[in-house]
């Protein structure tokens, strides 16, 4: 009889292949070759290539950008150039991801989507940014990591591969951790504690050891809802409106 393992099984159905387009393509995989992610690809769940744009640069400098139109400081990426990178990887369904400042906000549910998908294109822009034709006609996605900026797009496409790879099943040990994490049911996610029991004064809340699953997921609702509302008054905002999505209201008997 034909025993197949529950890896293989993953490998099959979920089998996530991720392409990566920079100037430095030696920046991967980075914190993604280590650990659980570089165990997951070796059992074949998700798969990176990285395309070098240097090599689709003209002339004999392999040139890839410009000075911008109109005038100003900087360079900016060349959409003949760009194109013809994205072009190599033969025009399939993925998503292109462009990390932008200027993008739509990068979230937990959007990697969840992605994770569901075949895989991601990243292109990693550099200098002032990427001309705005080739955005339009490849159709990139630009999405923003946070309201700051990188000197480039490796650092933000390595955190949103890394955020996406987690949620694919068989990449972490544990399926039930990563979905109550923060964010998934739109709350931050509650504290942890675990061995000693007292440290430095400290103690575990009583109500953790107690053996009592019901009032362990009521106290974590309400810290998780505390933090939020503290923390992140737009996100508890949000949560307010859904109620499908609240915490059960309950005392304070167990904080």
């Amino acid at each position: 009889m034909l025993v197949r393992s529950k890896t293989n099984m993953y490998a099959r159905r979920m089998a996530f292949n991720a392409s990566v387009i920079t100037l430095y393509p030696e920046a991967f995989p980075g914190l993604l070759g280590v650990s659980i992610f570089e165990r997951a690809r070796r059992q074949g769940l998700w798969s990176l290539e990285t395309v070098n744009l240097r090599e689709f640069g003209l002339g004999r400098h392999r040139q890839v950008d410009e000075s911008p139109a109109g005038g100003g400081a900087g360079l900016v990426l060349r959409p003949d150039v760009a194109a013809a990178a994205i072009d190599s990887l033969g025009g399939d369904r993925r998503p292109i991801i462009y990390p932008s400042p200027r993008g739509v906000p990068f979230s937990q549910s959007m990697a969840q989507d992605w994770a569901r998908g075949e895989g991601l294109v990243f292109f990693c822009g550099r200098f002032e940014g990427l001309d705005e034709r080739v955005i339009e006609g490849r159709n990139l996605v630009e999405v923003s990591l946070g309201d700051f900026i990188l000197a480039g797009g490796e650092a933000a496409a390595m955190a949103m591969l890394e955020t996406t790879l987690r949620l694919i099943p068989g990449v972490t040990g544990n399926q039930s951790s990563v979905e109550e994490e923060s964010f998934s049911s739109g709350l931050l996610e509650y504290p942890h504690y675990t061995l000693p029991r007292s440290w430095e004064g400290r103690n575990t809340p009583p109500v953790l050891i107690s053996g009592d699953h019901k009032k362990i997921a009521e106290w974590r609702n309400r810290q998780s809802e505390a933090l939020t509302k503290a923390r992140r008054p737009d996100l508890y905002g949000a949560f307010r409106e859904i109620p499908d999505l609240r915490a059960s209201e309950t005392d304070d008997e167990y904080n």
